[in-house]
């Protein structure tokens, strides 16, 4: 695709499936595969055989079932609207900020690691407390992962003001830190409570210290990248055996000639490739004047 094809060159503005594709595209992903899960929960809650295998069962997963300490943040309690309801609502209102900041990929490893975390630490917390020859509780929810997204949003907009109960301001750093603290006393107090605190302390850390410590998720697996996979192949190439027996002089190729067109569209295919892994924040001044340059030089050809 060329640079002028992209959509933030044409004149017209994205369509109305280009803008849902487009701001916050993981988080709608995340919201619509949670809702999903929830649809099957519910068509299968007389047998309980989707629940059942899904479900953070800390017994389960001590017999390898270790999918169960992620795919148990895509299910709610499906007695409750309310649990599935908050838990995309708060999703839907930070997450599409946090996601702008660090651009889908990383947002998406964010939220699948901060859920896996509070697998993890629920796990080991219900089997350091379960008595002998009692079953472990089970957990369900994303609201470990939601709790980091809320976290890493209020680090980063402290001073923004949400509406708690759709009518009462309220700065999100207050409102995000209220809730870690009540968390934290029900942990403390070790109070009976159906609520996984656990889950939700583990994300609220992970998230204090990603943003405290600059953690990328992508940085820590850089050959993750399945569009550097396929360029690092060897081309198959088809061999003959009467080509083997004819000697052929092959002359060096020229060097390619770009003109000014191309070189600048190969350095912004770089720079976009950046934004797609790690966000605009992590661009420097020069690649935002590169960008600039690109949009000047748009113009000038379409007139």
């Amino acid at each position: 695709m060329g640079i002028y094809d992209r959509e933030y060159y044409r004149k017209e503005g994205p369509s109305f499936l280009g803008s849902l594709a487009g701001r916050g595209m993981v988080c709608k992903w995340l919201i619509g595969a949670n809702i999903i899960f929830f649809v099957f929960q519910l068509l299968t809650q007389r047998s309980g055989w989707f629940l059942d295998a899904l479900i953070l069962d800390p017994e389960a997963v001590l017999h390898g079932q270790v999918w169960r300490l992620l795919t148990y943040a895509f299910l709610h309690d499906p007695r409750n609207l309310w649990h599935i309801f908050f838990n995309m609502l708060f999703l839907g209102w930070f997450g599409m900020d946090v996601e702008d900041i660090y651009g889908p990929r990383e947002f998406l490893a964010f939220y699948l690691v901060s859920a896996l975390l509070g697998g993890i630490a629920f796990q080991v917390w219900a089997l350091c407390t379960t008595a002998p020859h009692e079953h472990a509780a089970w957990c369900l929810g994303a609201s470990g992962a939601v709790t980091a997204v809320m976290v890493l949003y209020a680090l980063h907009y402290p001073r923004r003001v949400i509406y708690l109960m759709f009518f009462l301001p309220i700065p999100i750093w207050l409102f995000v830190l209220f809730e870690v603290a009540q968390d934290t006393i029900l942990f403390l107090s070790r109070a009976q409570t159906s609520t996984a605190v656990t889950v939700h302390l583990a994300g609220a850390a992970f998230a204090f210290l990603y943003y405290k410590s600059h953690w990328r998720m992508l940085n820590l697996w850089p050959n993750l990248s399945l569009r550097k996979w396929l360029r690092s192949r060897p081309a198959l190439k088809v061999y003959r055996e009467e080509e083997s027996r004819q000697p052929v002089t092959v002359a060096a190729p020229p060097p390619p000639q770009l003109d000014i067109d191309e070189q600048l569209e190969a350095k912004v295919d770089a720079v976009l490739e950046k934004i797609e892994r790690f966000g605009q924040a992590s661009l420097t001044d020069s690649e935002r004047q590169l960008l600039l340059r690109a949009s000047e030089a748009y113009k000038k050809r379409r007139t």
